[in-house]
Parts: structure tokens; sequence; C-alpha cells
């Protein structure tokens, strides 16, 4: 079943979308999906609740992190803290926001600040 969402791989194990409802957590899993980062704050308009996010995905057997980064304001800490999860978590690993585009200046920061082990 292909996923309705418009899912942009920045590596084979790797994937930035836009926000992510509970019911679609299901979906994400059957696709192979192991971990979702949730980069979105509470307060954003169109983000559900917290709760339901992780239920959703702990259901659907994903792993589920909240690392609400504020979009335009991305400091050096919330750049460690994406590195350790894409370090940590298991792959495949998707980060959501409202766009994908927060996520995606996550990825390359970290990537620039940690490159990976060869």
């Amino acid at each position: 079943m292909a996923n309705p969402l418009p899912l942009t791989y920045l590596a084979d194990d790797f994937a930035v979308a836009p926000q992510i409802l509970p019911e679609q957590m299901a979906a994400l899993a059957k696709e192979g999906f192991r971990a979702v980062v949730n980069n979105r704050l509470e307060q954003e308009p169109g983000q559900p609740p917290q709760e339901e996010l992780r239920a959703a995905a702990e259901a659907a057997g994903l792993r589920y992190e909240w690392q609400p980064v504020s979009s335009g304001m991305i400091t050096p800490q919330d750049v460690a803290r994406f590195a350790e999860l894409m370090q940590d978590l298991p792959r495949p690993l998707l980060a959501f926001c409202r766009s994908g585009t927060r996520c995606t200046a996550l990825y390359q920061a970290a990537r620039r600040m940690y490159p990976p082990k060869s």
C-alpha cells in the first residue's frame, strides 16, 4: 500500500514529512518505518496532542520521540539532540514537522556537525 504522505528521503533509511496524524502511524509501520521523531511545538496550529501521537505510534510498534524545535530558531543544542536521536533510534526513521523543512534543516546540520563514521 503506497503511503499518501509526501515523504522526502534524505538517506536510504531516513525520511522527512509534513504533519503526521495519529491515524497514519500504522501505515508508516507497514511501510517499514521503525521510529518517528516529531519536531513540532505543542501549540502549533494543526498539531495533534502528543499523547495521541505517541499512543498511535506505540500501538503501531513504532518508537516515538518528541523533540520540539522552534522553526527558524534552531540552536546547536537542538542539532546535538537530533544527532543523538538519529544515532539511537532504529531505522528506517521518519522525522516530521509542519512542512518537512525544519526536519531537513536539522538533518543537514546534524550531518555537518556530526558526520557519520565510516
